[in-house]
């Protein structure tokens, strides 16, 4: 049996761990983004610009088994957002259209901004999805293109990304960062190699012919309230100035549960920001 083939579009951070996970498992990757000399060694370059309906030269000939859709906007604004994840979903699926490859599966990679809830309720993919603001809409738009695509499609939404490079809680915390203890804020996070994990683990599921649910969320084990992620994270990097001002955090308070993916067999590397954080300032991850 040939290895079975993946193209991830908008192969950056999470889509280059995802690609070296799936390289030791035997598969064929190719990967897209704008300078393929950044790729991992071993993936199969495509120099293309998803934001360009022009389909890239190098894009692959042969079957394309699976799709990995983990574009990140380049603008933070709603048309930066139309940009990633609408309008480069659907220059991917003409040029798929274009060579007639139907992959076997697409993911792709939403966020859990389509979750407006901020009275720290629990959360899982059969809630409300009401965002709030712009990001979490345009999003949920990206989905039902997904879902509708013709392709059986799986939407993996992530919470806080954080690992090595994502340090920007670190460098807060470094700061004397302060926030409000009540109401708890909680917050939900992933590790990059997790995040990645999940979904090596979804399509690895789906090849073995395992039926997949057609959304999933992305998270570790334990969404904490964020005073207590501070707290620990001063404790463990020796931090004794408070800044004078308490900052808010900008978005709501929910908890996300990632029962789902478990059920299937999934299990993150990094179970709650701890084992997570330690590993990056420890310099293991």
């Amino acid at each position: 049996m040939s290895a079975p083939s993946v193209l991830i579009a908008g192969c950056g951070d999470v889509g280059s761990r995802l690609a070296t996970q799936l390289l030791a498992s035997g598969w064929e990757v190719h990967g897209l983004r704008r300078d393929v000399s950044r790729l991992p060694e071993g993936v199969i370059g495509v120099a293309g610009d998803l934001f360009n309906k022009d389909c890239p030269e190098t894009w692959p000939i042969g079957a394309v088994d699976y799709l990995v859709y983990c574009a990140a906007a380049t603008d933070h604004d709603e048309a930066g957002y139309r940009a990633a994840y609408i309008q480069g979903l659907q220059h991917v699926l003409e040029w798929l259209g274009d060579y007639g490859q139907v992959p076997n599966r697409l993911l792709f990679v939403s966020s859990s901004s389509v979750y407006g809830q901020q009275e720290g309720e629990w959360v899982d993919e059969t809630s409300p999805t009401v965002a709030a603001g712009y990001s979490g809409q345009v999003m949920l738009e990206a989905e039902q293109i997904a879902l509708n695509s013709g392709i059986p499609a799986s939407i993996v939404r992530l919470t806080g990304i954080y690992g090595p490079g994502r340090e920007f809680l670190l460098t807060q915390v470094r700061r004397g960062y302060r926030v409000a203890i009540d109401p708890p804020l909680y917050g939900n996070r992933i590790h990059s190699d997790d995040a990645a994990g999940l979904m090596a683990y979804l399509l690895e599921a789906d090849q073995r012919g395992v039926a997949l649910d057609n959304v999933y969320i992305g998270v570790d084990d334990a969404p904490a309230p964020l005073a207590d992620v501070v707290g620990w994270l001063r404790e463990y990097l020796g931090v004794t100035e408070w800044a004078e001002n308490e900052s808010v955090r900008r978005t709501g308070s929910k908890r996300c549960s990632n029962a789902r993916a478990k059920a299937l067999g999934w299990e993150p590397k990094y179970p709650s920001y701890r084992e997570g954080y330690a590993a990056i300032l420890e310099g293991r991850s």
